[in-house]
This record gives C-alpha cells, sequence and structure tokens, in this order.
C-alpha cells in the first residue's frame, strides 16, 4: 500500500488485539506491546511484532495508538516508552482517560513534541473485530491525510469534533455516549431482574416491545447475554465499572447532579465485588439479587 506505516499499538485488551489485527490486514507494520505479553502474542500470526517493551514498540513509529485501561495506565505506558519517542510521531489517545485523565496525556505529548490526537473509540468487541468502530476524534487538521489509513482500518467512521486534542472535546463526547451506552445496560439488566423476581418470561418483555419505539439493537445484545447466561466479555465489567466512574466525577465537577449514573456506577462496583469484573457489563444484571448466582 502506498501509505503504508509503521504503527506501534501499545495494549492488546479486547479493543487494542482487534484494532492491532485490522491494522495488519490493511496493510501496516505492526508493532505491539502488552503488559502481559502472553496477550499479546496471538497477533504474531497476523503479521505483528511483538515487542519487549513500550520504548522497543514506539520505536521508529509513524504513529502510536494506545489502547490502554485508563489515563494512568496510559501514562505509565506513554511515560516509558519515552526513550523509542521522536518528535513529530501522531499519537493516537484512544482510552476513555476522563478529563483529569486526558490533561497530564496532553502535556506528556507536548513534552516530547508529539502530535497529540484525542481518539476514543465507540464499540465494543464485535464492532472492534469488525473495523466498523465509530472514532471520536480532536487533533490538529495539518497531518489527518496521515492518519486516514489508520482510522479507516479501525472504524467506519470518524468524526471529528475539534483541532485541538488537549481541549477534551472528544473525551467529553465520549463521557456523554457512554453514559447512554450505561443507562441501556443497566436498563435492560433491572427489566429482565424484575422479570425473573415476578415469575415473567422475558421474552415475552421482548416480544411486547419488538418493532416499536421501545426496541433497540443494544436491549436485544444485551437480553440475549443475561437470558443465555454467556458474559463472554465483548466490553468487561470492570472497564465499565471505570468509566461509569469517570462520567459521574465530570458531571459532579461541573455541576451537574447525575443520579441514574451514580446509581448505575453502584451497581457494577456491587458487581464486581461479587466476582463479575471480567465478564460482559451485561453482569450488572446480578446486582439485583442477594443470591449473585441468580
Amino acid at each position: 500500500m502506498a501509505d503504508r506505516l509503521e504503527v506501534a499499538v501499545l495494549g492488546a485488551g479486547i479493543m487494542g488485539a482487534a484494532m492491532a489485527r485490522n491494522l495488519c490486514r490493511s496493510g501496516h507494520a505492526v508493532r505491539i506491546w502488552n503488559r502481559t505479553r502472553a496477550k499479546a502474542e496471538p497477533l504474531a500470526a497476523d503479521g505483528a511484532r511483538i515487542a519487549d517493551s513500550p520504548a522497543d514498540a514506539v520505536r521508529g513509529a509513524d504513529v502510536v495508538l494506545t489502547a490502554l485501561y485508563d489515563g494512568a495506565a496510559t501514562l505509565e505506558t506513554m511515560t516509558a516508552a519515552a526513550p523509542g519517542l521522536r518528535p513529530g510521531t501522531r499519537w493516537l489517545q484512544s482510552t476513555t482517560a476522563g478529563l483529569d485523565g486526558l490533561t497530564p496525556l496532553a502535556a506528556l505529548a507536548a513534552a516530547h513534541g508529539l502530535v497529540f490526537y484525542d481518539a476514543p473509540v465507540l464499540g465494543t468487541r464485535g464492532p472492534a473485530e469488525q473495523g466498523t468502530l465509530t472514532v471520536l476524534a480532536a487533533g490538529p487538521r495539518e497531518g489527518r491525510e496521515t492518519l486516514t489509513s489508520v482510522l479507516d482500518a479501525v472504524g467506519e467512521r470518524t468524526l471529528w469534533v475539534a483541532d485541538d486534542g488537549a481541549s477534551g472535546a472528544a473525551t467529553r463526547l465520549k463521557l456523554v455516549c457512554n453514559s447512554w451506552v450505561l443507562t441501556l445496560t443497566h436498563g435492560t439488566a433491572e427489566a429482565l431482574a424484575l422479570a425473573n423476581g415476578l415469575g415473567v418470561d422475558p421474552r415475552s418483555f421482548l416480544d411486547a416491545v419488538a418493532g416499536g419505539g421501545l426496541d433497540c439493537g443494544y436491549l436485544r445484545a444485551k437480553s440475549s447475554a443475561i437470558i443465555d447466561g454467556d458474559y463472554t466479555p465483548n466490553f468487561a465489567l470492570t472497564t465499565a465499572a471505570k468509566d461509569a466512574r469517570l462520567i459521574v466525577e465530570a458531571g459532579e465537577a461541573n455541576g451537574v447532579r447525575l443520579d441514574v449514573a451514580e446509581a448505575g456506577a453502584n451497581r457494577f462496583a456491587r458487581a464486581e465485588a461479587r466476582g463479575h469484573g471480567e465478564a460482559d457489563m451485561a453482569a450488572t444484571y446480578f446486582a439485583s439479587f442477594e443470591d449473585h448466582s441468580a
């Protein structure tokens, strides 16, 4: 490919591994690093080179893509990568870092002369694997063309919201979007939990709303996970819990009371405490019962 780039991917979790695989398939030269090397090693079969350290991964890269748990993990990893960074490298920061978490990342980018793009994504395992994520991006107009092939490999749409990655515009939009995603997840879980408690067949509920304004694809997806008892993580509950905390904190910092979001964060915390942290976030269902095996 004419625009084949050297891309370093830091993080081989659900999202990072899928994005790295799609970057390999699109013809880019990919180096990947993960704290637990075993999670990165399967990507060698797709053509990625497994790096021994963050600095090794980013050395000589045209683009660095971070897909890590949170802002603190991203800051720690990029600090470790510093010896291999070179000025002018474009950094696509895709972590849901929160407003406070984003500030030190932008400062680190400025200190090392990196071109900083805040680029969190909308989507879970399926869209990540299919390369159909939506990228919410903020960063300089000049040089965006260099990123086009990378963004096209991981997503089907890029929504540019600002010309300054450090502005937090993309992260703010991601928090708003995630607040809706988590509300839908909790609403689905509670409706099915109530059906359980009242002795109502949950499929009757789904039949009742089918095709109407109350129906939606997310309701169907999370209902299927709960009804089938299949909590294979598309988006891990522990990560959803982190995002919920960031949403509540952002609301508090800006004078917005988020009662539903705060209650949802508490549900995630209960489910996580009961051992469901690595399950799909639909496992918030178990927070409705004293017996978490319900």
